[in-house]
């Protein structure tokens, strides 16, 4: 096998393939070979690139700040199908995140690209579906402004496995868990069942990449003699993480490997020094 079919050049063609269909395909493709033994880990492989600034991706959705990005409900049609296009939009981020650590993170166990190909695999599942129930409604994905505020994460973290393990399974995925109850509840609402069906489906598979990032989380704080916790919030600190808005999912979170103690930390709340900094 040379360099350009070996598992991190074949993340990184999924990982750089603009088209949403190309891109799942691919990803399910390369997941499908590892699971049936034909590639592995290579003995070596030319170093990765620097942070990507821009996966792969359509040129629609418009990426606006975070900020900018109007509050979706489903109260109304468009509000409805908004909401759609944002988790289908957090989905397609989800496929560029688990193949940028195959890609990027070398000489790890062959655990840590299996773990993060079958999230990628996953990914562009939930992707697919979403996406399907967009098209219930008349939509498609790009329809609406998006934010990157995911990616700006994997940036950030690009040249430590620990700190990406920390920020964005345990830190934004772990948002997931918590902002899934709420928007059931909206979607409950309005009677929308069948995507209540594939949330479902999201929240018992991300429960696992959340878990699958707590893993090696802790697996790299052993290597390096930290406390997994405090190395947590100092993490959240450093990096400009965003603390999590309550209600947090706490039985989500005990099942991803949260402890009670963080639990209640995160409950209690940014502290009030690091509250007094922000603008």
């Amino acid at each position: 096998m040379t360099h350009d079919d070996d598992l991190h050049a074949r993340a990184w063609r999924a990982l750089m393939n603009p088209a949403p269909d190309e891109k799942s395909a691919l990803t399910h493709r390369l997941h499908d070979d590892w699971c049936a033994g034909r590639i592995g880990v290579p003995q070596a492989s030319p170093a990765p690139v620097l942070a990507v600034d821009d996966p792969g991706r359509p040129e629609r959705p418009e990426l606006i700040a975070h900020t900018s990005v109007p509050r979706r409900k489903p109260n109304t049609p468009e509000g409805h199908a908004a909401l759609l296009h944002a988790i289908a939009h957090i989905e397609f981020n989800a496929i560029n995140l688990a193949l940028d650590c195959v890609y990027r993170f070398r000489d790890l166990p062959a655990d840590f690209y299996g773990g993060w190909l079958q999230v990628a695999a996953e990914e562009a599942y939930h992707f697919g579906l979403v996406c399907d129930r967009l098209a219930a409604l008349g939509h498609a994905y790009g329809d609406f402004p998006a934010h990157r505020g995911l990616w700006d994460m994997a940036v950030k973290t690009a040249d430590d496995p620990l700190a990406r393990m920390a920020l964005v399974p345990r830190v934004l995925e772990a948002r997931g868990l918590d902002a899934t109850p709420p928007i059931v509840a909206g979607l409950r609402r309005i009677g929308d069942e069948a995507t209540i069906g594939v949330l479902d489906i999201i929240l018992r598979d991300e429960i696992g990449h959340v878990a699958l990032g707590d893993r090696w989380f802790r697996h790299f704080c052993a290597e390096r003699g930290l406390d997994p916790e405090p190395t947590y919030l100092a993490l959240m600190t450093d990096f400009d993480a965003p603390w999590p808005p309550k209600p947090l999912n706490v039985e989500a979170r005990r099942k991803a490997g949260f402890s009670e103690a963080e639990i209640t930390r995160l409950e209690g709340g940014r502290p009030r020094r690091e509250a007094q900094s922000e603008p």
